[in-house]
């Protein structure tokens, strides 16, 4: 390489990373200007929108004494229900991911339009939430509104 060639790709590298600096420097600078508060106030609201859209979920949460416990979300519309198994469509009211069958074990907290309630109870069409954890399972059940003709 020519001694004119080294200096010009010197420059331009020098003038590169002049440039990436100073995108950092103002990036920054932007970024301290919002309080952390505020900033963990946003991150909360998406992280809560998200647990009201999502469909099925498995967490880890941590609990007293340093131990952890798995938390499972499965959320869509009653297929059918037999005995100690509820069939549900998991998804949006328009659009199904997967249909799953969960074994809803005996102690379960049911409630069906917010009365307390038997898995028996639970009908095909209504939406329903069911939350597993290690102690206990909470099955939260109601039936849509009739929708109106336009």
């Amino acid at each position: 390489m020519s001694k004119t060639l080294l200096v010009k790709l010197g420059a331009v590298g020098g003038a590169c990373a002049a440039i990436g600096a100073g995108g950092g420097i103002l990036g920054t600078s932007a970024a301290a200007t919002n309080s952390g508060s505020t900033t963990a106030k946003h991150h909360a609201r998406h992280a809560r929108s998200l647990w009201l859209r999502a469909v099925h979920a498995d967490a880890i949460v941590p609990v007293k004494g340093g131990q952890f416990v798995q938390m499972t979300l499965d959320r869509g519309t009653v297929q059918s229900v037999s005995g100690q198994q509820l069939t549900i469509a998991e998804g949006t009211k328009k659009h199904a991911y997967k249909t799953v069958t969960l074994t809803i074990p005996g102690g379960a907290i049911v409630r069906d339009n917010k009365q307390t309630a038997q898995l028996s109870d639970l009908k095909a069409g209504q939406r329903v939430l069911v939350v597993q954890g290690p102690k206990n399972t909470r099955v939260v059940a109601h039936t849509p509104r009739a929708t109106t003709a336009k």
